[in-house]
């Protein structure tokens, strides 16, 4: 049946997220004015999720090239680094916040799907997954919902498919009530020489879709995570897709049998705008790799769900778990017996071309006829710079308590319940962390993750990390310590750093203050990455993180995550987190000046996040990390775990009740203050001063350790030694603290879920 013609106006344009100047290039391109199906086609191609067009200026600024990169941003469907041994690891790190907001477990769990795909459309195995979570208060029944549903959509999406979440992050804040944040990471190894380019080349080669049927769900979804949140976002349900984990593992294995089978040319996953962005995208890299290219497809010959889909519908879905491949021509059959094996269709719809031009066809007409290349980042989709202009949080500035009222125990305690700082097992033990058996530690027993290579002595250590208030007080610092303490957990482990992708989320670029943070943030990311020698390989922006939920319109806090990959060169150097033996000594690496802005205990005793980020030294931390994969690689450690949120005396804690929720191991410490203050003893238990590490260590191996650490050029200070059953610390000689471990146990377990009350979900 013939579809209605639908006259295309200005106002259609508008409705579709296009301004004036953009609707008339589109008309200058094509020379007229677009069908209703290439309307929808620029849209989601000149979305922001699609072309980065308010982000890819200052993306460029970031360092790409790295003497083990393989596939640098932008080249691939994710980065391809090489780690040894004819090995490659692909990684990549993408947000589903939009989709997560309405519908959070459907939203979470397409996002884990989308990750993947990205990964083995590379050839590469998925081999462990990541995630970094932020939320409103738990204090909000509807945060709770959304938590409840986005954790049960990314543990049963990824148990089900089969690939292990090893680690991530979750923080609450206010700042998130309405815009929830879910950015999910996944890491895939591949052999050199195995790996497929998602580009369409050689005229004539058959191009297929394989996977599931095309439905309605997820139409306009790039369109819609190219806006801010509103009440209406309710009613766009429909944008958010509908994953199935069974249909893509199946997905994972034939494809990787078709790669493996030499007749496969290109492929690219079907993610944001579905076929649409597939075809651009595949077309215009043959056209920018060989001259010439292009791709012509057929949607009658599409398999769908769903009857009287039009044209528009078809291109523009998102439905889940499909991909685009181009197939050597001749050898189509062989493809399509391989997805039959798995049970998967696998549909042959058009072909490539070398006219340069993405065509369709429907009912036996031509619906779109665009030059590929005008619809792609780097091509013919506008670039903005948007105006920035720095404005400082009204922050107040916390008087500290100065008298010697405070009780530390106390607050200690408070400060390892809080949802922020307090295990997160509940969220973890939903994740299965041990399915492929190469996960060597169980979840937080180490900085980073760690998973072992088979067939390899090595391990590859991963993390996702932002602490998102310092880049709200700071943004350019805290743009540099998000690399920086991704940096430092890898080193931890014992591993070098290797490479990073990112996942910026921020407000609407188009407010001056957000693109300030945006732009900033980047410069700090991008300092630290050169800093550290590990290059930008990819990711995601996720602008227009703002709501309007309740008439309360609110931003989130500036969130670039960080996702980052290193290299074990020996998996028995791997060094833990927690304590491991009675009578080891406690070693801290590193002096920095020791303030309390930025840190958890501020907010949480003072109400106040401070006025700025704490200071951050990167050529220390470079040295730092260096120092870490020395004593490492010299089996000098029995743990080390960096201080980060909630300061020293969280980290010391942590060592201590981290590996069992019933600890033996303590910890007895003597601090040194020439502040012996109250105001002064906050600081030193609970700042969050960048470029500090706690070790533990035989005692023997002490002088060793101390001589390397002053060969590094690293402050090095023992402050006291592993004990049996009890928590102390002293300042200056004076005990401060003193409680059984198991009581610092009480607090730090099952805080959380009494925070989201779990009972009443």
């Amino acid at each position: 049946m013939k579809q209605p013609t639908i006259e295309v106006t200005l106002a259609i344009a508008e409705e579709h997220g296009l301004n004036k100047e953009e609707y008339a290039k589109i008309q200058s391109i094509l020379g007229r004015v677009p069908s209703i199906t290439e309307l929808g086609i620029f849209s989601v191609m000149w979305s922001e999720h699609c072309s980065y067009k308010n982000s890819i200026a200052v993306l460029k600024t970031l360092p790409r090239e790295g003497k083990a990169v393989l596939t640098g941003a932008g080249e691939e469907n994710a980065g391809l680094v090489d780690i040894g041994d004819n090995l490659a690891v692909a990684f990549k790190i993408e947000s589903h916040n939009h989709p997560s907001a309405v519908e959070p477990y459907q939203g979470a769990a397409t996002g884990v799907g989308g990750i993947h795909r990205d990964i083995f459309t590379m050839g590469a195995r998925p081999v462990a997954s990541l995630d970094s979570l932020r939320f409103g208060s738990p204090k909000d029944p509807r945060v709770r919902y959304l938590v409840d549903g986005v954790v049960r959509g990314i543990g049963d999406y990824g148990n089900s498919f089969g690939v292990p979440t090893v680690g991530g992050e979750i923080y609450f804040e206010e700042g998130y009530t309405g815009n929830p944040l879910v950015n999910a990471m996944s890491v895939g190894i591949v052999e050199h020489g195995k790996t497929v380019s998602a580009t369409a080349k050689g005229e004539g080669n058959p191009v297929l879709i394989v996977g599931s049927s095309t439905g309605r769900d997820g139409i306009h979804g790039a369109t819609f995570a190219s806006e801010d949140l509103s009440e209406a976002s309710e009613d766009k349900r429909p944008s958010v897709q509908v994953g199935d984990p069974f249909a893509e593992k199946l997905l994972l294995e034939a494809t990787l049998e078709a790669v493996a089978s030499g007749y496969v040319v290109g492929l690219q996953d079907m993610g944001a705008a579905g076929i649409t962005s597939s075809t651009s995208e595949m077309s215009a890299r043959g056209i920018e790799k060989t001259g010439s290219g292009g791709i012509e497809i057929d949607l009658d010959l599409v398999p769908i769900r769903e009857k009287g889909m039009s044209a528009y519908e078809i291109m523009l879905s998102e439905s889940q778990e499909r991909m685009l491949i181009v197939a050597e021509k001749g050898h189509e059959q062989k493809i399509i017996d391989i997805y039959r094996k798995w049970d998967v269709q696998a549909v042959v719809i058009g072909q490539v071309t070398s006219d340069n031009y993405l065509r369709v066809r429907h009912l036996g007409e031509v619906v779109a006829e665009i030059p590929a290349i005008s619809l792609v980042l780097g091509g013919g989709a506008p670039v903005y710079i948007r105006e920035a202009v720095e404005k400082k949080p009204d922050t107040p500035e916390a008087l500290l308590n100065a008298d010697s009222s405070i009780n530390f125990e106390e607050v200690c305690l408070q400060l390892l319940s809080r949802p922020n700082i307090a295990s997160k097992q509940w969220v973890y033990r939903q994740y299965d962390s041990m399915v492929q058996t190469n996960t060597v530690t169980p979840t937080g027993q180490t900085d980073a993750a760690v998973i072992r290579i088979k067939g390899t002595k090595k391990g590859l250590a991963m993390k996702t990390d932002c602490n998102a208030r310092y880049v709200y007080l700071n943004p350019a610092a805290g743009g540099r310590i998000a690399v920086a303490e991704c940096a430092r957990n890898i080193a931890c482990t014992g591993a070098r750093p290797l490479a990073i992708t990112n996942c910026l989320n921020f407000g609407n670029p188009y407010k001056p203050e957000v693109y300030y943070q945006f732009k900033t943030s980047v410069e700090g990311m991008g300092a630290a990455c050169r800093m550290f020698n590990t290059p930008v390989t990819g990711g995601n922006v996720s602008f227009y993180n703002e709501s309007s939920i309740g008439g309360l319109r609110t931003a989130i806090y500036p969130t670039p995550t960080i996702g980052m990959i290193g290299l074990l060169d020996d998996i028995d150097n791997l060094v833990g987190s927690t304590f491991c033996n009675n009578g080891d000594a406690i070693i801290i690496l590193g002096d920095p000046e020791l303030a309390l802005d930025g840190s958890e205990y501020l907010v949480m005793q003072y109400g106040t996040p401070g006025k700025d980020a704490p200071a951050i030294d990167l050529e220390q931390e470079k040295n730092l990390q260096e120092l870490l994969i020395s004593l490492a690689g010299k089996k000098l450690v029995h743990s080390a775990h960096d201080v980060s949120d909630g300061g020293l005396f969280v980290t010391l804690a942590e060592k201590a009740i981290m590996g069992s929720e019933n600890p033996h191991l303590g910890f007895s410490v003597d601090l040194e203050s020439t502040e012996n203050s109250p105001a002064g003893i906050q600081e030193l238990f609970f700042s969050e001063a960048q470029g500090r590490v706690v070790l533990s260590i035989a005692p023997e191996q002490a002088k060793a350790v101390i001589e390397e650490a002053n060969r590094h050029g690293i402050p090095i200070r023992v402050i006291g030694q592993v004990t049996e059953g009890t928590a102390t610390i002293a300042v200056n000689g004076r005990k401060m603290f003193n409680l059984p471990v198991g009581k610092l146990a009480t607090a730090y377990y099952h805080a959380l879920e009494s925070a989201l009350h779990l009972d009443e979900l």
